[in-house]
């Protein structure tokens, strides 16, 4: 071929490849327009592109395949891209999508843990979630502590309340972790804080207590002054005297009401029959509990009883006491 024509021809190639160049880069500009809108698609570990490109598609978008495999390709996104599952709505672009999995947008699910919550109500909210990769549900509290690298012997408390925001397919086992190491560090944000004077001598007594004036808290506002009466009553030897920690006790024995052969029924959760705390929290306390016992209010308070619309009647003497018994709590025990 003379040299005039095979470089008229080059020429004329190197036209070709920028107008198709500059063809697919104006391709992957355009928004991809569909309903209904938007679409989730889930990439598998090594899931090759094409079929990624495949899956898009089938999913609803009206992505050409071919088209987007070698967009991919040429620039330079195909080998980033990270599993997951992900949304794209009607309006985006080819570019849009390679760069939302190259980024690892994936679709973020949440998970509600609420203050208050025992571990068995959390156990089971998090093994009853679908979208979790479940490894963790059939062990033993004990198999969980020591995948944690927890020192405790019970979960009961050890789990921050929060909202978790995971991705789906996210092993149920990052959860609890996650959870764990939330609680630990608001419990020793709140202990390094904590007022001098108290009659705790350790960051999990404080989680015990806030445990228990989580559960004996109607209203946010009282919380303060429920954990200065049973600091004040600590600090004088009285019992605590707390029905929230008789019900744990009971476990499934518990039917709903609470009798007086239930406040005489002896367990280490009985703080009626014994003196100090329990041996474990009864619940998971949130920040807010874990401030008020280790910050509490100056009060003399010892007593406190429902008024029945959520908050609390405070005493300082039992004689105050009684009588609010009887002004706010007509009905006797069972």
């Amino acid at each position: 071929m003379p040299f005039s024509r095979l470089a008229r021809y080059l020429a004329a190639l190197a036209v070709l490849v920028l107008c198709a160049g500059g063809g697919l880069l104006w391709w992957s500009e355009q928004p991809l327009v569909w309903q209904p809108s938007p679409v989730e698609f889930t990439i598998a570990p090594g899931r090759s592109l094409r079929l990624i490109a495949d899956d898009i598609a089938a999913a609803g978008a009206p992505l050409d395949p071919a088209l987007f495999n070698l967009f991919a390709r040429l620039a330079g996104g195909a080998a980033h891209l990270q599993a997951g599952t992900y949304s794209v709505a009607s309006g985006i672009t080819p570019r849009g999508i390679l760069e939302k999995m190259e980024h690892g947008d994936v679709v973020l699910l949440d998970l509600v843990i609420p203050e208050g919550w025992t571990f068995r109500q959390m156990q089971a909210a998090i093994a009853a979630d679908s979208d979790l990769k479940q490894t963790a549900r059939s062990w033993s509290e004990r198999e969980l502590l020591q995948a944690l690298g927890a020192a405790e012997t019970s979960c009961e408390g050890l789990f921050g309340p929060d909202t978790y925001r995971f991705a789906r397919g996210t092993s149920d086992l990052d959860i609890y972790r996650r959870a764990y190491h939330v609680q630990q560090r608001r419990l020793a944000d709140a202990w390094a804080a904590r007022a001098p004077d108290l009659p705790l001598t350790s960051a999990y007594e404080a989680l015990i207590l806030a445990s228990i004036v989580e559960k004996e808290t109607g209203r946010s506002e009282d919380r303060p002054l429920v954990a200065a009466v049973f600091l004040n009553r600590l600090r004088r030897g009285m019992l605590l005297q707390t029905d929230p920690t008789v019900i744990y006790g009971l476990g499934a024995g518990y039917d709903g009401t609470l009798h007086k052969r239930d406040l005489m029924a002896d367990t280490p959760f009985n703080t009626y029959t014994r003196a100090g705390l329990p041996p474990t929290p009864i619940a998971l306390p949130g920040s807010a509990a874990l401030h008020a016992v280790l910050n509490p209010p100056h009060s003399d308070a010892l007593y406190f009883v429902a008024r029945g619309d959520g908050t609390s009647q405070f005493s300082e003497t039992i004689e105050d006491h009684n009588r609010a018994v009887s002004k706010y709590q007509k009905a006797g025990r069972p």
